[in-house]
């Protein structure tokens, strides 16, 4: 264990610019320093470190016992909700560790920088680690507001920096396999697809609890960042920030996952009209989120995606997968584990037999997904090749978050204009699309 000095101490040291390297590492290796080591943070830090050509040269967080690797000295009500580190990896003592970010970003033994803080957090943590000279793999959903993907996009434009956003089913080799066989017509046109988010959580949800102070170790300033000054609670962070909109979503959290990958088999960048349904039902908890949900969004070809969130019951609309896409000739239904094909019926009038073959196909034991992303993330930085999930990818994705909560938030049928990025004729959506940041964070 890290003593409380020794964690200072570093700091100081490594702030300077004086603290010692984790390894003499070979000029062949890449050195990462991650900004979050919570939950997922991590379990990137496991995939990270997995990684034989990879040393792990800083972290940073804003809980003590996060960075120090100290699960003994982790509050008792955070691990009784849960979603805290595991703490598989071991890290040596002489990693430099810090609280403020921008000090590990100072740090010129630091080629990469993975990013898994809240999501308020990614744009400009992203935005100055890229122009620090640093590679970013940022964690989904890459962004709070729809500007900020826009201005990471710019950052990285400007700099040549290699990004990968985590949409970690980019990875997946289930997914990648059925990409071509889909562009290539294999269930005929593609006219809907959607997916779900089931998770009952009724009746109490993340709880009701009022403001206290946030237990020994615990930089609340820190985590808010950008964000406006409020007291904490025990049901904000670390994890649970999730229900909260001014840190993120569940269309953010779960959606982003289903849509990217959804609008990624079928060739479509950006939804021309949104709409969306649902408030807070049966869940009685602080949340400021809705536990029902469903959004519609149409693509420039004609195909409809749907997306629901699910948190007042339980079951699984999609038989045996995770997503589905409906064409003209036959079904597909998938998840990482494998994929299968239904073939349609000849409906009304039509005489035809059945146009796509039937089949059921399972994959063999992988690398996991978010490990294989890490990887070609590794590959990308030492070739400055372009990743699996670059920026305007997942800048796209996460859009469709946004413009399902900004649509849900107005009560508003959207008509986006993509190239624009502008919400045609609703002042009241485009007022959505970012907000004032609490000094001195900034993305100029």
């Amino acid at each position: 264990m890290i003593s409380r000095r020794h964690f200072i101490e570093a700091g100081v040291l490594a702030a300077a610019g004086l603290g010692p390297r984790a390894l003499a590492a070979p000029s062949d290796r890449v050195r990462v320093g991650l900004i979050g080591v919570g939950n997922r943070g991590d379990q990137l830090l496991d995939a990270f470190a997995t990684q034989p050509d990879v040393e792990i040269a800083a972290l940073c967080d804003v809980y003590e016992p996060y960075l120090t690797r100290d699960a003994a000295a982790i509050d008792p009500r955070y691990k009784a909700m849960g979603r805290i580190p595991r703490m598989r990896t071991g890290v040596p003592p002489s990693v430099p560790r810090f609280r403020d970010f921008r000090r590990l970003l100072e740090r010129k033994d630091v080629d990469a920088v993975c990013i898994a803080t809240p999501d308020h957090w990614h744009a400009v943590q992203a935005v100055l680690a890229m122009r620090a000279g640093k590679d970013v793999y940022v964690e989904k959903p890459l962004t709070i507001t729809l500007v900020e993907g826009r201005r990471m996009i710019e950052a990285q434009r400007a700099t040549g920096r290699v990004v990968q956003v985590g949409l970690n089913r980019r990875g997946s080799p289930v997914y990648r396999q059925l990409l071509p066989l889909v562009r290539d017509g294999l269930i005929g046109t593609v006219t809907m697809a959607r997916a779900y988010r089931i998770d009952n959580m009724h009746p109490n949800g993340i709880g009701r609890l009022k403001p206290e102070n946030p237990p020994a170790g615990f930089d609340w300033e820190m985590w808010l960042g950008p964000r406006a000054l409020r007291p904490y609670q025990y049901n904000i962070a670390p994890y649970t920030f999730r229900w909260w909109r001014d840190y993120s979503s569940q269309m953010g959290n779960w959606g982003v996952h289903y849509m990217d990958v959804i609008r990624w088999l079928i060739g479509e960048q950006a939804p021309v009209a949104i709409s969306a349904h649902g408030r807070r039902v049966v869940v009685d908890d602080d949340r400021t989120i809705p536990d029902t949900m469903e959004v519609t969004f149409e693509m420039p070809g004609g195909a409809i995606i749907v997306f629901g969130i699910y948190e007042g019951g339980g079951g699984n609309p999609i038989s045996g997968g995770e997503i589905e896409l409906l064409g003209t000739k036959g079904t597909i239904v998938a998840n990482e584990d494998g994929w299968a094909v239904r073939p349609s019926r000849a409906g009304q009038f039509q005489t035809w037999k059945a146009l796509a073959e039937a089949k059921d196909v399972k994959m063999p034991d992988a690398e996991d997904s978010t490990v294989r992303l890490v990887r070609n993330f590794v590959d990308c930085v030492k070739s400055r090749g372009t990743p699996w999930c670059p920026l305007e990818e997942g800048h796209r994705s996460t859009s469709f978050a946004h413009l399902a909560n900004i649509a849900l938030e107005t009560k508003s049928r959207l008509e986006w204009d993509a190239d624009a990025e502008r919400a045609r004729g609703n002042a009241a959506a485009n007022a959505l699309l970012h907000y004032e940041y609490r000094k001195p964070w900034t993305l100029a």
